[in-house]
């Protein structure tokens, strides 16, 4: 393709990064036991408090996400003990998976791909065949673009003094309205490399008082993601094992951001280009293929009837240097993914549309050129006015 061709990520981790946290992050040669790195953690785990809203304790480890929703299974579970596991995508079966790893003898409530867990099953599966000690789901399937109600199920798991919920929030932190302290959310994990807007690598998980009180019997095997370990050093302004200190640094002025421009209106922008998405992607005569509750961190649409979605996914990012998500497993060719967490502005959204109008086109689907963008601008002026 003649001309410049800049690449822009448009996927739901990692995501764009914040210009003052990467100068602030190649500037750093901060040693993690000095005086110095103590503040920035100190003020970090402050900051990360604020992110999450919560009063609760929150743990930050040098590890992907999924590092962190293991450390709740060893941290939370004893072998044989009982589980019970909302599943509706990619990221519920790793649940699953992390569960079976650790001993556990899993209860499975399954929705199809595109699906919300059906809550009242899960209700069902606590009264009549528990004890469980803990439920672990989603707040967010980013691999479905589904958005899970967490709130409705920890009004349930809090009447069982012994059974944690255990949330990942991954892609839900910064995109969705999550208060773990008023709806009893006892273990929720996040992931650097989403709305947080720094690059892949660290995890952070929010532990609640009934949380620590069942780790304490818990005899499931660990030693990196020994939460209780890391809360003891935490609190003298110190990590158990070397961090990723650039990352904490980068980190730190990433959530100083946040906390500047407020977390509700993080969440209110991703909230804008989910919604402007859906509706330009209607307008493109596109299908929506989360068929409930669509999340705000990611929209998930249908390719067009006989075409796979790796086209389009290719197309983009070949022309444009636009960089959208596949579908996963068995998913893939089926469905494309553009995410809207993080570091996105209007702009973003605008000129992301209107590359996909001209990838539509070349690939075959008839479309009228500026009907997404049209739509996305209109729901720009009715929420922006």
């Amino acid at each position: 393709m003649a001309g410049i061709v800049k690449e822009r990520l448009f996927t739901p981790g990692p995501t764009p990064l914040l210009l003052e946290a990467q100068v602030r992050a190649l500037t750093a040669t901060l040693h993690h036991r000095t005086e110095d790195f103590r503040r920035v953690l100190r003020e970090t785990l402050e900051y990360l408090r604020y992110y999450f809203n919560t009063q609760n304790d929150v743990l930050i480890f040098s590890s992907s996400g999924t590092g962190a929703m293991e450390g709740a299974v060893a941290n939370l579970l004893s072998p044989g003990e009982r589980v019970l596991i909302g599943t509706a995508g990619k990221f519920g079966e790793r649940w699953v998976g992390l569960a079976k790893a650790y001993g556990a003898e899993v209860s499975v409530v399954e929705a199809p791909y595109g699906q919300c867990l059906p809550m009242a099953e899960m209700t069902k599966h606590l009264e009549s065949d528990g004890p469980f000690r803990a439920v672990f789901v989603q707040a967010t399937e980013s691999s479905t673009g589904v958005s899970h109600d967490v709130k409705a199920l920890g009004e349930v798991v809090k009447n069982y003094a012994d059974t944690c919920l255990v949330v990942d929030a991954i892609t839900g932190l910064g995109t969705t309205d999550l208060r773990p302290d008023e709806w009893c959310l006892d273990v929720m994990i996040g992931g650097s490399q989403k709305a947080t807007m720094v690059p892949p690598g660290l995890a952070f998980v929010s532990v609640s008082e009934k949380a620590w009180k069942l780790i304490e019997k818990s005899k499931s095997p660990r030693f990196y993601f020994d939460f209780a370990k890391e809360r003891k050093n935490l609190a003298k302004g110190e990590t158990s094992y070397t961090p990723a200190t650039t990352l904490v640094v980068s980190l730190h002025v990433a959530l100083e951001h946040i906390k500047k421009i407020g977390r509700e209106n993080l969440i209110a922008n991703a909230a804008l280009h989910a919604e402007a998405t859906r509706e330009a992607a209607k307008a493109l005569g596109l299908a929506l293929f989360a068929a409930c509750s669509p999340a705000n961190a990611v929209t998930s649409i249908r390719a067009p009837e006989r075409m796979d979605s790796g086209v389009i996914v290719k197309d983009l990012r070949s022309r444009f240097g636009a960089i959208i998500s596949n579908g996963q497993g068995s998913m893939k060719g089926q469905i494309f993914r553009l995410a809207h967490l993080g570091y996105y502005d209007a702009l973003d959204l605008f000129a992301v549309i209107a590359g996909l109008e001209i990838t539509l086109r070349k690939v075959g689907h008839k479309i009228e050129l500026g009907a997404g963008v049209r739509a996305a601008q209109e729901v720009y002026l009715r929420r922006c006015a």
